[in-house]
């Protein structure tokens, strides 16, 4: 079996490459002989990712003007309104490609959480034209990120892999018969621990994650942080590790992580783990961190899944979902608005630190099963293939 998994950012965005990590690794312990091919925007990011087949160079390009594309592009836009044509050329280098494989996985698992994604619709329906088969891998969609559009784009997978419950029972809601329920690939995902930093204290480091995004979504979040920071510096003597998770021009945690580190130092109980690590590398610290607080899905991921507690903030459908088929209820996950409520932060962090033990024996039961139904995504797509014929 020759896959092809497209929708991919790059990984600088260390979550975007624990998913092909982890992806690439199951798939191909669970199916025998698969070859697993990544379309990427930045393929200078993914260079160190060696269980892979190929990465190749699928950014989008933009129409050259007076091209034979542009000038079809552009009748077809002013006189029916239809973009179809210049997405296609825009998508070229993924779309050629489709013909040397025999299923094509959207890994973007977030992708169908920010509005419309037309040149995707269109990647979609080459796909099909193609006669190849098309997956929604390890998904995450919201009831308010539905629209009808969206709807006619999903109706034309053959299986949709949804990671968590509450996006799985929308799906099934909506009529899309063919959504199975899995867990997001990234919960296996191996760990490569590096010598510790000066500073760290052995089992009494708490892991902090922050998210411009989430800063930018809510303001009041930044110094409602600070008064946290102040809080467990106060209250416990516990040092605290600044977490890094996604190092993108105009979206880099370590930039607003620096902030943070720059003003409480002078206390000797800061530290901030460096911006060029792996996914692997940093969920080799945050395992050995005693509690995190993380913004990024798959930094929490990576704290989950090596039984750390967790607190997350301004929370999204996959945040939530993920809480709830852990813990059977959405546990310390708090919303963007209580993010700002320095209260609801202290309140949170107090239950988070008060349970310790309970929430580390809950995820030590959990996190096999989660685990497997990774795996199990897998089975699905093999399934798939072997039903064709």
């Amino acid at each position: 079996m020759k896959v092809m998994m497209f929708a991919h950012g790059g990984s600088l965005n260390r979550g975007c490459e624990a998913i092909v990590r982890s992806s690439t690794n199951i798939i191909k312990k669970r199916s025998q002989g698969a070859k697993v091919y990544l379309a990427s925007w930045k393929p200078e990011t993914d260079k160190e990712i060696q269980n892979l087949d190929e990465v190749f160079d699928a950014s989008p390009e933009n129409l050259k003007k007076y091209t034979k594309e542009w000038f079809v592009s552009s009748i077809q836009v002013k006189v029916f309104k239809d973009e179809s044509y210049g997405l296609r050329a825009m998508e070229g280098k993924t779309i050629e490609r489709i013909n040397d494989v025999d299923v094509c996985l959207s890994i973007g698992g977030d992708n169908y959480c920010y509005g419309e994604q037309p040149a995707l619709y269109e990647i979609d329906k080459m796909v099909k034209r193609k006669g190849k088969k098309l997956v929604l891998w390890g998904c995450s969609i919201g009831e308010e990120d539905m629209s009808e559009q969206k709807l006619r784009d999903l109706q034309n997978f053959d299986l949709i892999l949804a990671r968590e419950t509450l996006t799985y029972k929308m799906l099934l809601e909506k009529g899309l018969r063919k959504s199975k329920l899995v867990a997001d690939p990234a919960f296996t995902l191996a760990k490569e621990e590096l010598v510790l930093p000066e500073g760290w204290q052995e089992q009494n480091t708490i892991g902090l994650n922050f998210s411009p995004l989430v800063w930018k979504r809510n303001k009041q979040s930044y110094s409602a942080l600070s008064e946290l920071i102040n809080h467990i510096l106060s209250t416990t003597d516990m040092t605290i590790a600044f977490t890094p998770h996604v190092i993108l021009e105009g979206n880099n945690d370590y930039e607003i992580l620096s902030d943070f580190y720059e003003k409480y130092k002078h206390t000797g109980r800061v530290i901030i783990l460096p911006d060029h690590l792996n996914a692997m590398q940093y969920k080799g610290y945050i395992s050995r961190m005693r509690f995190f607080i993380g913004a990024r899905t798959h930094a929490t991921i990576a704290a989950y899944s090596t039984f750390v507690p967790t607190m997350v903030l301004g929370y999204s459908v996959k945040s939530r979902g993920i809480a709830k088929d852990l813990f059977g209820e959405e546990k310390l996950v708090l919303s963007i608005n209580e993010i700002s409520n320095i209260d609801i932060m202290k309140r949170k962090f107090e239950e988070m630190v008060s349970e310790e033990k309970e929430i580390k024996h809950r995820l030590e039961a959990a996190i096999p099963s989660m685990k497997q139904m990774s795996y199990r995504a897998v089975d699905y797509i093999n399934e798939l293939m072997l039903a064709r014929g």
